[in-house]
């Protein structure tokens, strides 16, 4: 309905009912109004075509701001705007109360409303007698109420300088809201603008670096600690002559300079700006007041957190390194998350050391603790750990020699209580072969997620963490990467998160490791997703608050063709490999070492033969262990396409004598490994190696356990040596 039009013929039957119809347009300034509604303006009874401010004339000069303010609410919710309405007559007396209810519409591309509505006056209590006078103003106590409620709960939950200024440029005052305010602050004995809203960027130049002496309303504001209230420019030009000219280009009508007070300290004032007269009456004033009462509050949080987010930043980026240049063969990719609260730095950390010979290492570690000491500490061992490095020690050395300055370091002097300790994994890397050497304090095992898909858990020897025992050895493992397979180090932040502990998190993360197949920065950003969501709340908003524990992650892939990580020329078969050492102390690493080989035949078809793999594999690490003085090195393989893969499973120690073949009696406890072996496996062996020798067997995969042969398949005979009768 536009307002060139007549109104519709409802207006008859409202009209009846005591109750006027209205539409008003803001694009073109107009209200119509048919005769009830004139009527209840106090105009003549007809229809009529009013511009705004003629019924602006009519109304308390209250009650229209709170006119926009209801309006702009209801369009944003797809509500109904509803609000009572003081109409007054040419003297400025109040004649009637009137309900005003409306279904605003807005256009976004014009920014304008247009609004159809009915006026039916409030009878009970009347107007003008003191009842009547309690309920329009219990009204607006009611609305002030519930407005300092909202207005101090979006206040705060503002996280930043920006974030308080834009709620605050947005509250919807009940009666009168400002069109411009601005924030001034105090830097030395000049007055600053901390940020303003209502008017251009440019627009507030004239005052900044402006003297807290000058004849302002802000500067006196600051030097008083007092409000000024201005409700007309020719009050304003009479109290501040000398800077009324920089205000007067602005064409507004009222001001109100008020103290932003924090911890008894005026630190700044705000500017609350109006284009139509207001007269700040109390209740103005008590509303005015109580708001820059929650402001100052809501930014001197801001400034706070903002001080130590920059703090934050800094420490991070002083702390945590740059990979360096790329690696030939290699891909890299690292990512450092912090927990949400406190100073959002703590004691995770990673590092990648470069070594001589084309060589490097990457450290991944974790110091006790969320704390400024917990980063204190992460840096001054970080120093240690590359200068360690740097000498040319070896892993078992490295992190012995680090075990024994974190001791030192971590008693502290003013708790001797508050002793720590630190987790950490350093390992050395071969670029040109993929051969890794590596020692644990205390750290997560790393995992391997190899060129096929598959991920597995690498269970490497360890020690105690840095910082509990300054004599504490560290053994070495070593193992190799294939092409395409990618090494993924983490603290405990990226698996014990959300209630998971290390099993349940690790399942998490395993399946994005195995069903990933973007690149390796996606893949980092996929891992710390499945964790704490996108990477928009790693640093800011609520899910930051709810983070448990740092995160560090590194990933290191050994490029080829298909790993999506990188270039190469090289392709390989599909191989899977794994190795593993169980020394002659550690005799539940067979456990270990079981695991890894299920996890390395998670897909194979066959349960019986997954079965008989882990039976065979258990019987020749015991037979080390019990008939030999040494260790044992496991090499397992499972390479080949889907369908006719083969797994082949060795064993080698470093003890002269070679197995015999034995018949034990029925009681017998021992002796039947190489029987086992001969009887399960598809081909086995025995073979000297120098110093030692190896024993080892293959199982095949056929693409149906009923297509091998009637016998098993098995070839049967023994290859690269066999055992004796």
């Amino acid at each position: 309905m536009r307002t060139d039009e007549p109104l519709p013929e409802v207006g008859d039957i409202l009209a009846a009912l005591a109750t006027g119809l209205w539409h008003w347009d803001t694009a073109t300034g107009e209200v119509a109004v048919d005769a009830e509604a004139a009527r209840l303006l106090g105009l003549p009874a007809r229809e009529a075509n009013l511009t705004e401010a003629q019924v602006r004339s009519r109304l308390h000069p209250v009650d229209w701001n709170e006119i926009a303010g209801v309006v702009r609410l209801a369009a944003a919710e797809g509500t109904l705007a509803e609000v009572r309405i003081r109409v007054m007559d040419e003297r400025g007396h109040i004649v009637r109360v009137v309900r005003s209810r409306s279904k605003p519409s807005f256009d976004p591309v014009h920014k304008t409303y247009e609004l159809v509505g009915t006026l039916q006056e409030v009878t009970d209590p009347s107007p003008g007698t003191p009842a009547g006078r309690s309920t329009v103003t219990g009204d607006w106590r009611r609305s002030r109420e519930a407005f300092l409620l909202d207005a101090g709960r979006a206040l705060a939950e503002a996280r930043s300088t920006e974030e308080v200024m834009r709620v605050a440029a947005g509250l919807s005052m009940p009666g009168f809201s400002p069109d411009a305010l601005a924030v001034f602050g105090v830097s030395g004995d000049r007055l600053t603008v901390v940020g303003h809203r209502g008017q251009p960027q440019n627009e507030a130049n004239p005052f900044v670096d402006m003297p807290l002496d000058a004849d302002y309303p802000a500067a006196e504001v600051i030097r008083t600690g007092r409000a000024v209230y201005l409700s007309s420019p020719e009050e304003y030009r009479s109290r501040f002559p000398t800077t009324w000219p920089l205000a007067e280009r602005f064409h507004r009508r009222s001001w109100a300079f008020l103290p932003l007070i924090a911890g008894g300290r005026t630190m700044g004032t705000w500017l609350a700006a109006f284009t139509h007269p207001v007269a700040f009456t109390p209740d103005e004033r008590s509303v005015l007041t109580t708001v820059a009462r929650m402001l100052a509050q809501a930014l001197s949080r801001a400034g706070a957190a903002e001080t130590q987010r920059e703090l934050t930043d800094g420490l991070q980026r002083s702390m945590l390194p740059v990979l360096g240049p790329e690696i030939p063969g290699m891909g890299i990719a690292a990512r450092y998350v912090p927990t949400g609260g406190g100073l959002q730095v703590g004691g995770d950390w990673y590092d990648m050391i470069p070594l001589p010979g084309g060589r490097f290492a990457l450290v991944i570690g974790d110091v006790q603790g969320h704390d400024v000491r917990a980063a204190g500490l992460m840096g001054q061992l970080r120093i240690a750990l590359r200068a360690y490095a740097a000498e040319g020690h070896r892993p078992d050395a490295v992190l012995a020699r680090a075990s024994h300055f974190f001791h030192s370091l971590s008693q502290s002097d003013d708790d001797p209580g508050d002793l720590r300790f630190a987790t950490c994994y350093y390992a050395e890397v071969d670029p040109t072969t993929g051969t890794v050497e590596s020692a644990r304090a205390g750290h997560l095992d790393p995992v391997v997620r190899m060129a096929d898909g598959t991920a597995l858990i690498l269970a490497t020897a360890g020690g105690l963490p840095l910082g509990i025992d300054p004599d504490t050895d560290y053994p070495t493992t070593r193992f190799a990467l294939e092409r395409g397979d990618t090494l993924m180090l983490c603290t405990d932040g990226l698996v014990e998160t959300g209630g998971h502990d290390l099993q349940t998190g690790w399942h998490r993360l395993r399946v994005v490791l195995e069903e990933h197949a973007g690149g390796l920065e996606e893949l980092a950003d996929a891992l710390v997703q499945a964790v704490h969501g996108p990477s928009s709340h790693y640093t800011v908003g609520p899910l930051a608050d709810r983070r448990e524990d740092d995160i560090a992650l590194l990933l290191l892939c050994r490029q080829s063709e298909e790993c999506g990580c990188g270039e190469s020329t090289v392709a390989q078969p599909p191989v899977r490999r794994t190795m593993l050492t169980v020394a002659q102390c550690e005799p539940a690493r067979i456990a270990a070492a079981r695991r890894h080989l299920r996890d390395l035949l998670h897909d194979w078809p066959s349960e019986e033969q997954q079965d008989a793999a882990v039976l065979l594999l258990s019987e020749m690490l015991t037979n080390v262990l019990v008939h030999t003085d040494t260790d044992a090195l496991l090499v397992a393989e499972v390479s080949g396409e889907p369908g006719e893969r083969r797994i082949r499973v060795e064993v080698t120690d470093n003890g002269d004598d070679l197995p015999h073949r034995r018949r034990p009696g029925e009681m017998a406890s021992s002796g039947r490994g190489l029987m086992l072996i001969e009887l399960l496996a598809d081909a086995w062996g025995v073979a000297p190696r120098g110093e030692g020798k190896s024993i080892w067997y293959e199982l095949y995969e056929y693409p149906d356990p009923g297509d091998g042969p009637a016998d098993g398949g098995r070839p049967g005979g023994p290859v690269d040596g066999s055992p004796a009768a």
